[in-house]
């Protein structure tokens, strides 16, 4: 589809209906798609802002605005309808979700459809008629979207999350869905964590982070100075549970895109950071020349990594399904499946193992996980540690993570959910173990 929309608003969402459809129905990466997306359609900030803010909320609500469209279209959709099944989505998104102009955005949908070659613009009055009921309808459309959180969660997701966590915590884990995730920061060594915050109008959270709404990380102060780095409260705990790692060699497995490394640089480590992804390390080296931080960079398997020297400890962020950043990356409950899990558990026991022969006697290995599957998180732990005599599990402390209490398991692991310090915005989920080599 080549040509300009020009008329205020029109573009923007345009852009939003393309990368829609480009994910859910092709599969394609949401933020690779977007940015493309939208730097083909020239869009200014304010455009491309509002454009990523109405795909996410699609993404994120994407279950339960097919269930509330299905309602709304007695006959359903024609077949092949594909722009107008998104049209109709994201506008019933605006209308009952967004702080926009009811009328205007029904309007400008509308007039997205009508401009669309081939069969599909003569759709334009069934999309018009959707909306404008919508309008009409809201307070109750909308007490019909929001009845159940399940609903925008797929069902093998829903199956697992009950069997793990119950019905009422995979209930919330559900809702925390409809939060908008926060812009969590970590500060380079020597920033002034009140100073920063009030620079930055942001709150310091427990365990040091500070913490804003979403902007654009470019345009915020101290980025281009190298004073912080974009790092979710959740993820940056691992890193800070190896104690003093002054001069120690770290190696930091699977390692991009690097907030973990600059961790552990910025610590006084000497870091080598691994990845297989030549792509996601340019990205590293980026930030760590913006930090001024140092660390060794390497492109390889982790399954068949051999060192060049003695290592004193490793973090390992093992390769997962992620679906505990699905509020921030809402295309992972798209992409992911059952299988998926399986195949990812397996290479983590591998890596697991490769990482755990690289220890000395008193080594410590951090493994964590940005996900909510128990198969990549404690199950992954019980079961190399039944298998490996030469390793204990150290149990982590809530002191070390800012008392925040309510992460620390039973067994004395890290399990990060969505929900918790709601109040505050929440977090990603995550899981972190620490193990030790013995005698």
């Amino acid at each position: 589809m080549e040509r300009q929309n020009t008329k205020t608003g029109l573009a923007s969402r345009e852009v939003a209906v393309r990368v829609f459809m480009a994910v859910t129905l092709k599969n394609r990466p949401l933020d690779i798609t977007f940015d493309e997306l939208a730097a083909e359609a020239k869009l200014d900030a304010r455009d491309r802002a509002f454009a990523r803010t109405l795909v996410m909320l699609g993404m994120r609500r994407l279950g339960s605005l097919n269930k509330l469209m299905g309602h709304l279209l007695d006959r359903g959709l024609p077949k092949n309808a594909t722009w107008t099944k998104s049209a109709i989505m994201l506008g019933l998104a605006q209308i009952l979700l967004m702080r926009a102009a009811d009328f205007a955005s029904a309007n400008l949908m509308v007039e997205l459809v009508k401009t669309l070659d081939g069969k599909e613009k003569g759709f334009a009055g069934l999309v018009n008629a959707v909306l404008r009921r919508a309008v009409r309808e809201k307070d109750k459309l909308i007490n019909r979207l929001n009845a159940d959180p399940m609903d925008d969660i797929p069902e093998w997701l829903r199956r697992r999350w009950r069997e793990t966590y119950g019905a009422s915590t995979a209930s919330k884990l559900a809702l925390a869905l409809r939060v908008e995730p926060m812009l969590d920061l970590t500060l380079a060594p020597g920033e002034d964590k009140a100073e920063w915050a009030e620079k930055l109008e942001a709150q310091v959270m427990p365990n040091g982070s500070l913490r804003r709404p979403l902007a654009d990380v470019k345009a915020l102060s101290g980025y281009e100075d190298g004073k912080w780095w974009v790092q979710d409260l959740a993820a940056s705990l691992p890193a800070t549970l190896l104690g003093d790692i002054t001069g120690k060699n770290v190696l930091d497995l699977c390692a991009a895109p690097g907030g973990k490394t600059l961790q552990l640089a910025s610590q006084g480590a000497i870091v080598t950071a691994l990845d297989r992804s030549k792509n996601r390390l340019n990205r590293l080296r980026n930030n760590l020349d913006r930090m001024g931080l140092e660390a060794s960079v390497e492109v390889g398997d982790a399954t068949k990594y051999e060192p060049k020297a003695p290592v004193d400890h490793v973090l390992l962020d093992a390769p997962c399904s992620a679906t505990g950043t699905y509020r921030r990356n809402p295309d992972v409950l798209i992409h992911k499946s059952d299988d998926d899990i399986a195949k990812l558990a397996s290479l983590q026991g591998r890596i697991l193992k490769k990482a755990f022969s690289y220890l000395p006697v008193g080594g410590v290995l951090i493994y964590c996980t940005c996900s909510l599957e128990s198969d990549e998180g404690v199950d992954q732990i019980d079961g190399f540690l039944a298998g490996e005599k030469a390793a204990k599990r150290q149990p982590i402390s809530a002191n070390e993570v800012g008392n925040i209490e309510e992460i620390i398991t039973e067994k004395g692991d890290i399990l990060c959910l969505p929900m918790i310090l709601k109040d505050e915005g929440g977090m990603d989920g995550f899981y972190v173990a620490r193990i030790t080599r013995v005698e």
